[in-house]
This record gives C-alpha cells, structure tokens and sequence, in this order.
C-alpha cells in the first residue's frame, strides 16, 4: 500500500482525532513491525506545522509489556503521542505516567494498513463520540450488569465505578485513547462476576476464533476454561502470566459501525453492538487488579441489560 493512500487515515488521526496543532511536539512511537504506518503518521504531523519525531524498537512479546526505559522517558517530555505497535502499551506504566504529565496519547496496537485506509479509522467520529458517551454514563450510573448471548454467556457482574468513553477525539491535556476508537468500557467489581461468559468472536492472543472460548467465572475470577485448541492457547497465555490474568477486568462495549470482528482485538472490540470482557490489568482503567497482560475477548450478538435497562439487544445498541 502506497504512502499516499495510508495518509488518508494518517490525516484523520494527527488532525480529527488528536487536534494536532503548528509547533507542537509529537512523538511517533513504534516498532519494527509498524514502520510504514509511523511513517505517514510521521509525514501527517509534519504536515501541518508540527515538531515530530519517531521512536523505534523491538516489538514486545506480549500486550502490556513495558515499552524501552528511554522511550518510557521520551513520552513523558511531548504534547503528544501517536504509537502504532505490534503489542498493546495501552495499560502499561509508562502510557500512563505520560498521561499523567498531560501527555495526550493514542494507542494503535496491532493496527493493520487495511485499517488505517478503508476500516474503522474512516468512521465518523463526531457520531462514535456522542454514542460513547452516551454509554459510558449510563455504565457510570449502573450498580448491576447482566450479560447474556446466543451462544451461551450468562454473566452477572457488579459495578460502580467512572466508565470511560474511548471517543477517538483527543484534544485536551492527558487525553488518552485507542485509534480506530469506538468503545466504552469499565472496570467492574473485582470480586463480584458470577456465570459464564462465552468468547466467540476474537481473543487477544489467539486472534479470530473457529470455537467458541467458554469462561467458567466465580468471584470474579475465570475458574475453568472450555472449548478446542483455541481455549488450550489461551489457558497457556495465563498459566504463562500471573495470579491477575485470571481476574476480569473490563466490561466494553463497541460503537463503531465502521469496525468489523476480523482477528484483531483493536478493531474487534470497537465493533458496533459487541460486547468485549477482558482478563487480567485494569489498574490504569480504574480498576485494583494488577496484572502483566490485559487480554480482551469479544462478544457477538451480546444482550447486556445494566440495572434492569436493556443497552444492547442481540447486537443491536439502544441507547
């Protein structure tokens, strides 16, 4: 794919999403395997006036693995960050101690040049703005969620905490998100879910799913795993992690009509009318449960009712 056609959703990010202004400083933080979307991004900031640079390394093992030392330092000393990678930094230190600085961030974990130039990163983000909103107040508002899907989740979590509505428009001081967004998500209760809950989607980890993954969750804690090779994959990422990655810690939801479930989680989870649960870290999103790995697993055709109020039917949002 050409450079020209990779700026399409180059411009959308650095101007629509992050507001980038002349004479800013932008730090491009990448790795080896993303370099030809840094570059655009790159080429977008320079574009419209902005002091941009790029930082390179080796691609982590694992989403949620801590970037280099002097990269971690490099974040914290801009106004901005764009950081398309191979892994997540989305829940690590160093994401959100720049956060902390004012830094404003957009992740870009595993996005693909497909993307970038005909998929999510093209939505309309004023609309995936309002909608997240929207949801996200009334998960703040919510004591109780249940969540049940067509093949076989039936889940009961307690909440009470602030959501967060991944908008996509990351304008002011330590504004922080994923690119494409299109979501709204919150760390429910640690200690609290009850049920089953029933991947069949995708898995961080393991990608597009031919099985469905079945969750065993007692206490808020995932107990038993079921299903084929795919379940055995992702009981060996957890058993290969620590005592947290087995705690949930996210309950989502996807608001943009422009993402499909195609295998990768970042664009999976922002599909409109899925629901995503994620295992493992969610200190960074409100949440008590530390964790080395942040794994989301995404949901298809979900009925999620918050308070007794339906908010997704079989897929379909109604709020």
């Amino acid at each position: 794919m050409s450079l020209i056609e990779l700026m399409r959703g180059a411009r959308i990010a650095v101007e629509v999403c992050m507001g980038v202004k002349p004479g800013e400083t932008v730090l491009i933080v990448t790795d080896t395997g993303k370099i030809r979307i840094a570059e655009a991004l790159m080429a977008a900031a320079h574009s419209v006036g902005a002091e941009a640079s790029m930082l390179v390394y080796t691609p982590r093992r694992m989403h949620g693995e801590e970037p280099p030392p002097p990269v971690a330092e490099a974040m914290k000393a801009v106004q901005v960050v764009l950081a398309p990678t191979t892994f997540s930094i989305t829940h690590t230190r160093a994401r959100k101690e720049a956060t902390d600085r004012g830094v404003r961030i957009a992740t870009m974990p595993a996005i693909t040049e497909e993307m970038f130039t005909r998929g999510p990163m093209t939505a309309d983000y004023s609309k995936v703005k309002e909608v997240s909103e929207r949801l996200a107040e009334r998960l703040s508002q919510a004591k109780e969620a249940r969540l049940t899907s067509p093949s076989g989740t039936d889940l009961s979590l307690k909440l009470g905490r602030k959501a967060i509505a991944d908008t996509g428009i990351l304008h002011g001081p330590g504004a922080f998100g994923n690119l494409p967004a299109g979501e709204a998500f919150t760390a429910p209760i640690e200690e609290e879910g009850e049920g089953t809950a029933v991947i069949d989607g995708s898995m961080a980890g393991v990608g597009k799913l031919s099985n469905p993954i079945r969750l065993k969750v007692e206490k808020g804690r995932v107990v038993a795993i079921e299903g084929g090779e795919e379940a055995r994959r992702l009981e060996a990422i957890l058993r290969g992690a620590d005592e947290g990655a087995w705690r949930l810690a996210e309950l989502g939801i996807g608001t943009n009509p422009q993402a499909k479930v195609s295998g990768n989680v970042l664009e999976d989870e922002k599909a409109w009318g899925t629901v995503h649960l994620a295992l493992g870290n969610n200190l960074f999103i409100g949440g008590k449960n530390n964790s080395k790995v942040h794994l989301d697993g995404v949901i298809l055709r979900p009925t999620l009712t918050l308070d007794g109020e339906t908010v997704v039917k079989d897929g379909e949002l109604k709020v």
